[in-house]
This record gives structure tokens, C-alpha cells and sequence, in this order.
């Protein structure tokens, strides 16, 4: 799962900031219910949250990590920047940020009210979208491109829950917790109406 940008690194130190902690949680918590399956030896899905409201730089997961229990401190990126004209991320780190870097931080900058985007994978989510009424791009766009930024920008509005076509879903929240349950919650209401 190569970035499709270049990275420019302002500092090789992982991020410091105490919030990561909670974010280290979550993807533990994403891990054991199966939101971020292991493919190709990677393990899909990232998590971000904004340190700072009104900042559009944020922490995000770091891209191919292998599992997502467990992290080290090392698994973080700080994204500062993205010119996503000319395919530019400036980033703090010792890794590659994900590959969905310009998507978070374009979510971002068009929902000041939003401080923690956390996308999973989920067949059940996949399958029950449209029965549940839950936004969907209108067309599939590889992962990481900017095809697919536009397609999610298309469908944003105030939505809080998103499904990418054949993809994945996007839960977001004004803080990690309710991006975080938002998620649990659909995937819960997912498998329970999957089984009738």
C-alpha cells in the first residue's frame, strides 16, 4: 500500500503529544473487532484525531503498519501540511504517513468541528449501507487518490458516518470517543441485522 505523495520530513521524531495514548486504544479496539484486517501483510484502516481545534495538522496512523494492537510510539505520524495539488505532505516521524493522509486533512479543513476521523474496513458495514441509509460515494476511486478525496468531499455535507464504495467507512467525531463508539456502534447494528 505505497502514499501517493511525496513526504517532506520537518523532524524524524515520532509525535509526543499525551493524547496518543487513547489513539494507541482505539486502534487496539479496532484490531480485536476486525476493523483493520491484516492484507497483504498490512493492515488496513488508519485513525487520526487533531491535537489542537482550529489546527488543521493532526496524528495520524503510519502507513504498512503490520497490526494495529499494540503500537509503539513510532506507529504515529504528525501530519502539519498537505498541498494536495502537488501531491506534497509535510509530516514529523520516523515512518511514511498513511496512505489516506490528504483525506484526513481534507476532512479536516472542511469540518472545523471534527477532531478525529477513524476509517475501518467491514464487509457487514459494506453490505447494509444502503438499507440503513448511510452516505455512499458515488463511485469507487483507488485507495489514497485524489479521485477518492473527491468522491468523499462529494457525499461530506454534515455526515458523520461514510461509506466508500467497495472500500471501507469513515466515522468521525468532535473528539476520539465518538468517532470511536460511532463506529462500534454501526458495526454492532450491522452484524445484529446481517443475522435476521
Amino acid at each position: 500500500m505505497r502514499v501517493s505523495f511525496k513526504t517532506i520530513f520537518t523532524d524524524r521524531h515520532p509525535p509526543t503529544e499525551p493524547a496518543i495514548a487513547e489513539l494507541k486504544s482505539w486502534c487496539g479496539s479496532f484490531h480485536d473487532l476486525g476493523l483493520t484486517p491484516v492484507y497483504e501483510g498490512s493492515s488496513l484502516g488508519n485513525l487520526s484525531f487533531r491535537p489542537e481545534e482550529g489546527n488543521d495538522s493532526f496524528i495520524i496512523t503510519a502507513s504498512q503498519l503490520k497490526f494495529k494492537n499494540d503500537l509503539t510510539e513510532d506507529a504515529f505520524v504528525k501530519v502539519h501540511l498537505c498541498d494536495p495539488d502537488r501531491a506534497i505532505v509535510h509530516a514529523s516521524g520516523t515512518l511514511e504517513p498513511s496512505s489516506e493522509s490528504m483525506l484526513h486533512f481534507e476532512i479536516y479543513r472542511e469540518r472545523p468541528e471534527i477532531n478525529a476521523i477513524f476509517h475501518g474496513h467491514c464487509d457487514a458495514i459494506l453490505e447494509r449501507a444502503e438499507a440503513l441509509n448511510i452516505p455512499v460515494t458515488r463511485e469507487e476511486a483507488p485507495f489514497g487518490s485524489a479521485a477518492l478525496v473527491r468522491r468523499v468531499l462529494e457525499i461530506l455535507d454534515d455526515n458523520i458516518f461514510i461509506i466508500m464504495r467497495n472500500h471501507g467507512f469513515i466515522a468521525l467525531g468532535h473528539d476520539m470517543k465518538s468517532a470511536g463508539k460511532l463506529a462500534i456502534r454501526m458495526h454492532e447494528k450491522c452484524r445484529i441485522d446481517k443475522r435476521r
